[in-house]
């Protein structure tokens, strides 16, 4: 009966970003109740013993993050509403282009699924945008443009979906693409990557899903035919070597397509990795940049934790700052929870290397 309880509080005490995702828990369990806990001491004893005898092996990939739990979340907000005002700019342009995400998640995610609920980390995000534009709302005849056309997007997905269900950035990108764009996803969680090429099954030559390591499948892929394309590379930064692998990556992509539109996402933690990282980017920057920046409350004491997020936007177009400008202060109003909140508007002309974070303070 203890156990049986102890799987009933998974959801509860369960940390998917965990150091044991579900799986690996399932088969600790599955091991307690057929051979009790002398079966689960070996199972984790067989599992030192590897790690020792392959100490030169690389960190292995974790594929422990779902975003299930976070969809929704300011960090969502930031980053659809530069991918929406980016995608829309390449639209105005007949000529087809290419929409290539390295970290596509699950394309789309229940908010009123156990995950969403566990955190419910929309609410802070999506949700409070919404209640600040609706009726009553201090935002209600003001909403930056830019914001109400993300809004209109995901009540539009929302609608066709049935249900209150949050796309993810391939949803959006195929909601608004035209039928000679392309779409190339990847994703390498296998609950995640089956979902994803659920969503998409039937879509034929416009969209394909590859199981794999995005940021290697970049080499394939570029350039791309139609030397046009957006690239949004936005992993989950579980492993400190991931902010290593997405410049180099960042690096060798130019080199192939100088020309395309990259979008880089990441958070801002206190992890000298992310804190160097909006430097290090630009160092590797071969054309105009911009950086954008949204944090919704001060740095906490005691150190872990997201107060923010930003996208590092290369050869971004020439509107995007101009766009972003209202976006941004509004969402430091509507968003923000104490006088931390503030946000990040800046390009190459910037004078000094950035520390992380430079940041406007709300008017």
């Amino acid at each position: 009966m203890l156990l049986f309880g102890m799987i009933n509080w998974l959801l509860t005490w369960g940390r998917p970003d965990g150091k044991l995702d579900y799986d690996a828990v399932t088969s600790q369990v599955s091991a307690l109740f057929v051979g009790g806990l002398p079966a689960v001491a070996a199972s984790v004893a067989d599992t030192a013993v590897v790690e020792t005898r392959t100490p030169s092996v690389p960190e292995p990939r974790m594929l422990s993050y779902r975003h299930g739990f976070h969809a929704g979340n300011h960090a969502d907000v930031l980053k659809h509403v530069v991918l929406l005002a980016v995608l829309d700019h390449l639209l105005e342009k007949d000529k087809p282009f290419w929409y290539v995400d390295t970290h596509a998640g699950a394309g789309g995610y229940a908010l009123d699924s156990p995950e969403a609920l566990r955190l419910r980390e929309h609410a802070s995000g999506i949700t409070r945008l919404r209640d600040a534009a609706g009726p009553g709302g201090p935002l209600e005849h003001s909403l930056a443009p830019a914001l109400t056309r993300y809004l209109e997007v995901v009540s539009g997905f929302e609608r066709s979906a049935g249900g209150p269900v949050y796309p993810g950035s391939p949803a959006i990108a195929a909601s608004i693409l035209r039928a000679g764009d392309r779409i190339r996803l990847f994703e390498r969680h296998p609950t995640e990557h089956r979902l994803l090429a659920a969503r998409f099954a039937g879509s034929g030559r416009r969209v394909q899903v590859h199981d794999g390591d995005g940021l290697a499948g970049l080499r394939a892929l570029l350039p791309p035919p139609p030397r046009r394309a957006l690239v949004l590379v936005d992993p989950s930064y579980e492993r400190a070597v991931e902010y290593d692998e997405v410049v180099s990556a960042f690096a060798d992509a130019q080199r192939r397509f100088a020309n395309g539109v990259y979008a880089i996402w990441y958070p801002c933690i206190a992890r000298r990795a992310a804190l160097d990282f909006p430097s290090r980017l630009a160092a590797a920057s071969r054309a105009p940049w911009l950086r954008i920046g949204l944090a919704v409350h001060r740095p906490s004491r005691d150190g872990p934790g997201m107060w923010g997020s930003e996208m590092f936007v290369l050869n971004p177009p020439w509107t995007l700052k101009a766009t972003m400008l209202p976006v941004l202060r509004q969402l430091v109003a509507c968003l923000g929870t104490d006088e931390g909140a503030a946000y990040v508007l800046v390009d190459q002309e910037a004078a000094d290397p950035m520390p992380s974070p430079p940041v406007r303070r709300r008017n």
